[in-house]
């Protein structure tokens, strides 16, 4: 048994005689006849009666035939993927990412690769920076976003972005009234900082050190987007990632620039152990056309501040 002779004996079927099959599939009616008698020998069964110059299906014949239309249904199935394969490289994705991008930017990078790519599934997991890392290097995803204090060994990796801090306070905070925050202005102030080891809480003390402000800290975190939320509550004032900030304004959280700059810079991390899928090239590129995209609802990357 051949996949020739599945072939010509579905076209039986589906023609209901040997010379429809023969124009089905271009090929003589002898031909059509011998792969028959043939497939019936390696069967052990007939898989047609011959009466007067027609072939009429045996029972035997009706049960084979069901299990060759779902035979021909499973490699319909394999040709659909093998073309999902060859254009993509995979039907799912794996991202992970830090906090801050997590409920902001990915998402609209997502919505990017899936309008182009609409049959890939999209898995997203937000976790911790080292966290991030450590998935990709494991392989348990594929793309992964994080924070540029991290150790970047096992991994392969490159620059994804820098944004400027911002000082987020709460509404109806005196330094609202300014249009920027300086150093010297939190001094004494309650502050909600970045958890200690995070570069930018790192290039803030030292700022604070040269200005001789002493912020008064009420609150340690390591994301930004807590910072936000701590912040929108009243809490104390904080700097903040612009991306984390997306949404709290409408809320009522302010947020203004902060000089001298601060940097959050992050980087996109790849699997080593394997060559990059198109997939995965894919979702790369929507992941840095979403950079530039602004939040939505506003009109620029300005709405937030």
């Amino acid at each position: 048994m051949n996949f020739r002779q599945l072939e010509i004996f579905r076209a039986v079927i589906s023609g209901g005689s040997a010379s429809r099959a023969s124009e089905l599939l271009d090929i003589s009616q002898p031909a059509i006849s011998r792969s028959i008698t043939d497939l019936e020998a390696s069967l052990g069964f007939p898989l047609f009666n011959r009466v007067r110059g027609r072939l009429v299906i045996t029972p035997e014949g009706q049960l084979f035939s069901e299990e060759v239309a779902n035979a021909f249904l499973a490699m319909d199935r394999l040709k659909a993927s093998s073309l999902t394969i060859r254009d993509l490289g995979s039907g799912h994705i794996r991202i992970a990412s830090l906090a801050a991008m997590g409920s902001t930017l990915i998402p609209r990078a997502i919505k990017l690769f899936q309008e182009e790519h609409k049959g890939v599934g999209v898995t997203l997991h937000v976790d911790s920076s080292p966290n991030v890392k450590e998935f990709v290097a494991k392989g348990q995803f594929d793309i992964g976003l994080a924070a540029d204090e991290i150790d970047l060994t096992g991994v392969d990796h490159q620059r994804f972005a820098s944004f400027k801090a911002v000082c987020v306070l709460p509404h109806n905070h005196p330094l609202t009234s300014q249009k920027a925050i300086r150093p010297e202005f939190l001094h004494r102030e309650p502050f909600i900082a970045l958890a200690p080891g995070d570069r930018a809480r790192t290039e803030l003390d030292l700022i604070f050190r040269k200005h001789e402000a002493v912020p008064s800290i009420v609150v340690e975190t390591p994301n930004s987007s807590t910072v936000c939320a701590l912040a929108l509550e009243g809490i104390g004032v904080g700097i903040a990632n612009p991306i984390a900030a997306e949404g709290y304004s409408e809320r009522g959280l302010e947020v203004r620039p902060f000089t001298p700059d601060v940097h959050f810079k992050s980087h996109l991390l790849f699997r080593p152990d394997v060559q990059r899928s198109r997939i995965v090239n894919a979702m790369a590129a929507a992941l840095m056309q979403a950079r530039s995209l602004p939040p939505t609802g506003a009109k620029s990357q300005r709405d937030l501040i």
